[in-house]
């Protein structure tokens, strides 16, 4: 059976001080929804300096998750061709991220084949 209460009625504790009644939210927690959000526009900033070619290589591997063998069959491209594409990418947006993040950045991307 559900029990409701109110919101406003005041709660005593064993000693008679008052307890305040505690809701948990369910909802984002604000100070990381902004960080989310501000991390989020660096991201498509610096996704957006990178040349098309890569821009569009970087996107199918990293943000679509797709192979290199589909990433290179897409786009009607060599398996080397798009793995060093891909690398240059990372790099760029490595160095690109390192502007805003400090050093920090530079563990953020791995650079190595998969």
């Amino acid at each position: 059976m559900w029990k409701e209460s109110s919101l406003d009625e005041p709660r005593e504790s064993e000693e008679g001080s008052y307890i305040p009644l505690e809701i948990e939210s369910w909802g984002e927690n604000p100070e990381e929804a902004c960080l989310q959000s501000d991390l989020q526009r660096v991201l498509s900033e610096v996704i957006q300096k990178l040349d098309p070619k890569s821009r569009t290589i970087f996107t199918l591997r990293d943000v679509e998750k797709f192979s290199i063998e589909e990433t290179a069959k897409l786009l009607s491209l060599s398996i080397p061709v798009v793995k060093t594409r891909l690398l240059r990418s990372r790099l760029k947006l490595r160095e690109e991220l390192t502007k805003y993040f400090g050093k920090d950045a530079r563990n953020a991307m791995p650079t190595r084949h998969r």
